[in-house]
């Protein structure tokens, strides 16, 4: 969606700060014994306690409040009777609706201490974040964002995922423009002021591609490599973008 109104942004505001709250709350009791089901449950009352929803179980009918991916999963892990344990690299993923406006964000943690590998991973995705907020500024194309984000990635010596992307965002989740994380030279998009979107670099310690597990839902990477998934929900100005939801 683009922002039109001052009404417009209070509204992407507010479902912003509800996904921001859930998220911090996810990352807060992510911690060793807890299963991503009760994960799932505190987030699910962090957003009823706000009047919002879940915006993949109300449009995709995803069997949960958020998506869990851990270790080798990318993306789109769906909770379940997993335990978290010592050095688990955990990716909450929050998309929330709110009074007709959704915003999208995510997060990645480790329990506990983690490994050389695992921070120096999920450094490498936050780094490439920035550098997509950097690049996304009205009347750059959308596939500056991408460039910027995969020479972070590679630049760190990891692989960003093959196939998965940001996205517009506002009305429904996944709206016009894609936005990849590696260059398209193909994609003529502009980034418009007020058009509000999301980056998410999810980026992999091996594999660039992924595949889909058994529960249809998830997506692992093809080698069973580590993954790191970190998103904002953003609006695109002429100076630096206005962000949402972290």
């Amino acid at each position: 969606m683009s922002i039109e109104s001052a009404d417009d942004l209070a509204g992407m505001r507010e479902a912003g700060r509800v996904t921001t709250e859930a998220l911090n709350v996810l990352a807060a009791h992510a911690v060793a014994g807890v299963t991503t089901a009760e994960l799932d449950s505190i987030a699910r009352d962090v957003l009823v306690r706000h009047g919002a929803r879940s915006a993949p179980a109300m449009i995709y009918g995803f069997p949960g409040t958020v998506l869990i991916s851990v270790n080798d999963e990318i993306v789109h892990g769906v909770p379940g009777e997993r335990r978290l344990q010592p050095g688990d690299l955990v990716s909450l993923d929050v998309t929330v609706e709110k009074d007709g406006f959704i915003a999208d964000a995510a997060r990645s943690v480790v329990i506990g201490t983690p490994s050389r590998l695992a921070r120096r991973l999920i450094e490498a995705a936050e780094r490439s974040l920035l550098a997509g907020l950097a690049a996304a500024r009205a009347g750059v194309k959308v596939n500056e964002i991408g460039r910027a984000v995969h020479r972070e990635v590679r630049h760190c010596g990891f692989n960003v995922v093959r196939g998965l992307c940001g996205h517009g965002v506002g009305r429904t989740i996944h709206e016009p423009p894609d936005v990849p994380n590696e260059f398209d030279g193909s994609q003529r998009e502009v980034l418009t002021d007020g058009l509000v979107l999301t980056i998410e670099p999810m980026i992999s310690a091996g594999a660039r591609d992924a595949v889909l597990a058994a529960d249809g839902w998830t997506l692992r990477t093809a080698d069973g490599s580590l993954a790191a998934h970190c998103e904002h929900t953003i609006v695109i100005r002429n100076g630096e973008p206005l962000v949402l939801a972290a």
